[in-house]
């Protein structure tokens, strides 16, 4: 049987599909680089590609972790 996903990856996929979708409609809205514009232009496609990353570092970093109960090899149970 399959181990039950745990709370950080589905907190992650979340906060991913989540930034995703919000540049996507930032994009769709704002079809210019007025919403980046004080940045440089090099900069702008980093920063777009680097923004869902590090939300979803930060979610699986602040979620809980899932408990298991493993069967401990050492001990023999």
């Amino acid at each position: 049987m399959a181990a039950p996903v745990e709370a950080k990856v589905k907190a992650a996929s979340a906060a991913t599909l989540l930034a995703g979708l919000a540049v996507a409609l930032l994009n769709a809205i704002v079809a210019d680089s007025s919403l980046l514009g004080p940045l440089p232009s090099w900069m702008q496609a980093p920063l777009l590609a680097l923004a869902p990353a590090a939300l979803t570092w930060l979610a699986g970093y602040q979620a809980k972790h899932t408990v298991r109960d493993v069967a401990d090899p050492i001990q023999g149970r």
